[in-house]
């Protein structure tokens, strides 16, 4: 804007009208008579042209001032129909209302003595985040920027201003859920109503990728940022004990399954090799570590956080963690100001992939693989804070 008005009235006019005494000197030679005529009518002219110019100076700047508030009344009104500027009229009475303060004032400056506490775990935790990100950019020569592509795996929460990265294998489907109730407007009340299939299908939830560069800049910038993590390695037996040793999941056994018995096993009988439904935890080792795979990239559900969530190019305001997963949740209900009203779902303690149990699988891993594999996966350990566990062989 500056621009436009200092080019329409920055400067005065380069041409400079001539004196009249030029036209003594330079001019044709005038008869006595007519010189006497043109004596009297010099001071006129001087005083015209110079009101002359005036004028047109301030039709100048009349014309840049009407110009310059045209384009701000334009600017105006397409502000006003931005979805990024829009608010929920649902909002009014819920617990984002006008005048309240919303989930991320209430994380980084919590009014609730209870909550303070908590606040002090999650900065730790923030921390631990930003130093290993600037440890692991130090010393890679990785660069890149994100495109709308990377993110979609956040879920918006337009009516509370909420970001979720989900992370399979670390309670995303219970916390899809949740999102469904908040995004509902009523349409949802108790998240365990709510079929799991139903729960994944990407049209229930609205995702940061559908948005354009602007609202995107717009809700990373102000919304509540949220994901929750897992110790690695559990998180990876849990993914390998869901989807290759349960029979209902025939889809990840064609797809997955099949391939992997194909590259990896000796003496494949026709049945593996078509059905691909008993691959061994060993095997499905080898298949990560694989550079072929990693070139090809990782599913998402052994995808590490790192790849899937982008800590170290978006800043997350909460993360929260699988082994507290329910304080975690319930906290991030409260900042939300839904805690009276709805409760993170339990889940089922006496399926759940644990330590113990890891360690058992991973017993049958070479030194060579482990040490591959602990490669694969060191940011997630690093940036949440997870120790390397006791039962690898790393050296």
């Amino acid at each position: 804007m500056l621009d436009v008005f200092s080019s329409l009235t920055g400067g005065q006019s380069s041409s400079v009208p001539p004196d009249p005494r030029s036209l003594r000197q330079t001019g044709p030679s005038f008869p006595h008579k007519a010189r006497g005529i043109l004596q009297p009518l010099r001071p006129a002219m001087k005083q015209t042209l110079s009101e002359l110019m005036r004028m047109s100076r301030i039709c100048r700047m009349i014309f840049a001032t009407c110009l310059g508030s045209f384009i701000l009344v334009i600017f105006y009104f397409q502000s006003m129909f931005q979805p990024v500027m829009r608010r929920n009229p649902f909002m009014v009475e819920g617990c984002c209302r006008k005048g309240s303060r919303n989930a991320l004032q209430e994380l980084y400056n919590p009014t609730q003595p209870e909550l303070s506490g908590a606040a002090v775990l999650h900065q730790a935790r923030r921390d631990q985040v930003v130093d290993a990100c600037r440890v692991y950019s130090a010393s890679s020569r990785k660069r890149r920027v994100l495109t709308p592509g990377d993110l979609k795996h956040l879920v918006v929460d337009e009516d509370h201003e909420l970001i979720y990265c989900y992370v399979p294998k670390v309670a995303c489907t219970n916390w899809k859920r949740v999102m469904m109730v908040l995004t509902g407007r009523g349409k949802y009340s108790d998240p365990m109503e709510i079929p799991s299939n139903e729960a994944h299908i990407p049209s229930n939830l609205k995702t940061l990728n559908q948005y354009s560069i602007a609202e995107i800049n717009h809700r990373l910038k102000n919304y509540l940022k949220f994901l929750f993590v897992r110790e690695p390695f559990e998180r990876l037996v849990s993914a390998y004990r869901n989807k290759f040793t349960l029979k209902y999941n025939s889809s990840f056994h064609k797809r997955f399954g099949t391939r992997i018995i194909r590259r990896y096993r000796k003496n494949a009988t026709q049945d593996a090799l078509l059905n691909g439904a008993d691959v061994k935890f060993k095997e499905f080792i080898e298949y990560l570590v694989d550079p072929a795979t990693q070139r090809d990239g990782l599913n998402e559900h052994w995808q590490t956080v790192y790849q899937l969530c982008h800590p170290c190019h978006i800043h997350y305001d909460m993360v929260g963690k699988y082994e507290t997963l329910e304080e975690d949740a319930n906290y991030l209900l409260q900042l939300v100001g839904v805690g009276d009203s709805l409760r993170f779902p339990t889940y089922a303690k006496s399926t759940r992939t644990t330590d113990a149990m890891t360690a058992q699988f991973f017993s049958n891993i070479s030194t060579q693989q482990q040490i591959q594999l602990y490669q694969l996966y060191k940011l997630d350990f690093l940036m949440f804070n997870y120790s390397i566990p006791s039962y690898l062989r790393l050296q």
